[in-house]
């Protein structure tokens, strides 16, 4: 059903747009589509992820039961993100770690959070089958 070109769009709260702009451009890489006095959408791998300026954000990174991220088909494409996060000294709650070791569900997992304390999961499934 989906195509190649299509793609899906994640709303989420900021309580400071530059901030948003920091974290995902400078900080993991995104490319600013567009910005307005009250939101600002991003190009997120592929995908449109919109900040809402909001006074009403997580007080807290909590993983569960709502995050978001990018599910990586290629482990190069997970190690280069990690790196990424590394050097740019990003907020991780926890990992680069192993998840499910020894399962068939077994990947490499990192999870962020952006400066509004929303969650972000990166990772990368050992059987490419299991990215979705």
């Amino acid at each position: 059903m989906r195509e190649t070109h299509d793609a899906c769009h994640i709303a989420i709260p900021a309580r400071d747009l530059d901030e948003a702009v920091e974290f995902y451009v400078f900080g993991l890489g995104a490319k600013l589509a567009r910005r307005y006095a009250d939101r600002v959408t991003f190009d997120f791998f592929g995908d449109q992820l919109v900040c809402h300026l909001c006074d009403d954000v997580p007080s807290d990174a909590v993983a569960y039961p709502r995050h978001f991220g990018v599910s990586f088909a290629r482990a190069e494409d997970f190690d280069r993100l990690v790196r990424l996060v590394e050097n740019r000294k990003l907020r991780t709650l926890s990992g680069p770690s192993v998840r499910f070791e020894g399962t068939a569900e077994q990947h490499r997992t990192v999870f962020l959070a952006d400066p509004s304390n929303n969650v972000l999961e990166f990772k990368n499934y050992d059987d490419p089958r299991l990215q979705y």
